[in-house]
């Protein structure tokens, strides 16, 4: 059974304030977001190139391009973070 210390400790965990103490700062995850636009974009081109069907094609950029978004938001969660 969880004290109220636990839940205390468990609610203050922040994992922002976890990857700033690491040193990732909101820049490294804009430039992740902006790498995984472009492998989203290669990823699919080159499995238009292999003759890969039309749809396994929009599966590959559409599954690396899920990323972006998700380091966009972290980019600005860091942000906060460090001001």
């Amino acid at each position: 059974m969880s004290t109220k210390r636990d839940l205390e400790k468990a609610a203050g965990w922040n994992p922002l304030s976890v990857l700033s103490k690491w040193g990732v700062r909101s820049n490294h995850a804009y430039a992740a977001g902006f790498a995984a636009v472009g492998l989203s974009l290669l990823s699919w081109l080159l499995s238009r190139g292999k003759n890969d069907s039309k749809p396994q094609s929009d599966r590959w950029g559409l599954f690396v391009g899920e990323w972006a978004p998700t380091f966009f938001a972290l980019g600005v969660g860091l942000k906060l973070e460090e001001d």
